[in-house]
């Protein structure tokens, strides 16, 4: 039998609803994935955030996107999105440029150094996907990720 998060953070007290309990555990889930990804991404210099915002900007294309486009699209929200594009561009990993018809407007690209770090960490990430969630079934995988969206759309309305 798979280990409980009772047992697992060695709460001795039952939880005080099916709803807390469910909660702790994605809460847990998500840490210990997200660890786990955030290691994997360490030899390459890089974090999970970083990581992501790149594959925002290689979806984007060569147009690119603004700050706020860039930070509607990251998985998890992070509070200041300029510090993390300056940290990305004086790594030499995306570049901006403002606009000439709007001077408010600033566009976001990933650099040619930056789509051959993202291609070094394809298969790599592919197989941390694999190793931290391979064990699982397609069909429990699958279920996993519509409970998953079912309980994110309670918390966004």
């Amino acid at each position: 039998m798979s280990p409980n998060l009772r047992n697992e953070i060695k709460q001795t007290k039952p939880f005080p609803s099916p709803e807390a309990e469910a909660h702790l555990n994605i809460e847990r889930t998500a840490a210990v994935l997200g660890h786990a990804f955030a290691e994997g991404l360490k030899a390459y210099g890089i974090t999970s955030t970083q990581y992501n915002v790149l594959r925002i900007l290689r979806g984007a294309g060569p147009d690119g996107l603004c700050r706020n486009e860039v930070r509607d699209r990251l998985v998890a929200q992070v509070p200041d999105v300029t510090r993390l594009l300056d940290r990305l561009e004086l790594s030499g990993l995306i570049e901006r440029e403002r606009s000439t018809a709007d001077r408010r407007l600033v566009s976001t690209r990933i650099t040619e150094s930056g789509l051959k770090l993202l291609d070094q960490l394809d298969v790599p990430v592919v197989e941390m996907h694999g190793k931290l969630l391979g064990h699982m079934s397609p069909e429990q995988l699958q279920t996993l990720s519509e409970l998953l969206a079912l309980a994110r759309e309670a918390a966004s309305k």
